[in-house]
């Protein structure tokens, strides 16, 4: 990262102004810094960006995990409904909370 590369207060302050953000002094400070190292990472990122290099979303490759979506054993309606502190229609029935018919 080159000296010119760096973000200073005086940038971020501008930056804030613009967005209409109140900064204290410490913060601009900060947050200059925090900028900085960003700015130096992606510097770095980009040294090792060629055209032999893919890019990745993740550096191991990652596979599917999940079981195959097949129809197995289900409860009945009554069963379903068996413990339901009250039911109708088959249905279950729970207090109304919008005070709605």
């Amino acid at each position: 990262m080159t000296e010119s590369s760096e973000i200073t207060p005086e940038q971020v302050q501008h930056l804030a102004s613009l967005s209409r953000i109140a900064m204290s002094e410490d913060e601009l400070k900060a947050l200059a810094g925090d900028l900085t190292t960003i700015l130096g990472n992606v510097a770095r990122v980009n040294e090792v960006v060629s055209d032999d290099v893919p890019a990745t979303s993740h550096p191991i490759p990652l596979s599917n995990v999940l079981r195959p979506d097949v129809v197995g054993p289900t409860l009945t309606s009554e069963q379903a409904l068996a413990a339901a502190p009250a039911a109708h229609d088959g249905k279950f029935v729970v207090p109304q909370i919008l005070g709605e018919e």
